[in-house]
């Protein structure tokens, strides 16, 4: 269902990250969201994810945390900019993972919130 006070997103999701329930509730929810795979990317490094995901104006969602940061401390340090990026940290305990909806959800609540997104990490557990 779209919302009318919401900012639709276009996503770039990460290899790390591709579950099937997690992209359609995405697109179910009107975000645009393009894979690795569309683009010939599938296995590539996380540079070429995030230079892939700065070219086409798309946000980044990535459970790669650690990576996407320094990433996006080297972008930053550099005086350099990018869309935006959303990383899923996990605790590695069912009970405190997000699930899936769980990350929608927390997008849905980033995404009406006004919230800058472009130069920005935003670890998406803390919109739960």
């Amino acid at each position: 269902m779209l919302r009318s006070n919401a900012r639709l997103m276009r996503i770039y999701i990460d290899d790390d990250s591709i579950e099937l329930l997690l992209i359609r509730l995405l697109r179910q929810g009107g975000h645009d969201v393009q894979l690795p795979a569309d683009r010939g990317l599938a296995g590539k490094s996380d540079a070429i994810h995030l230079t892939h995901a700065i070219r086409e104006a798309r946000l980044l969602l990535s459970r790669n945390h650690k990576d996407f940061e320094e990433l996006h401390d080297l972008l930053i340090a550099g005086q350099g900019h990018h869309p935006g990026i959303l990383v899923v940290r996990r605790d590695n305990d069912p009970t405190r993972d997000m699930s899936q909806r769980g990350v929608v959800n927390a997008i849905e609540k980033l995404e009406t919130s006004a919230t800058p997104l472009q130069d920005k990490l935003h670890v998406l557990n803390h919109w739960r």
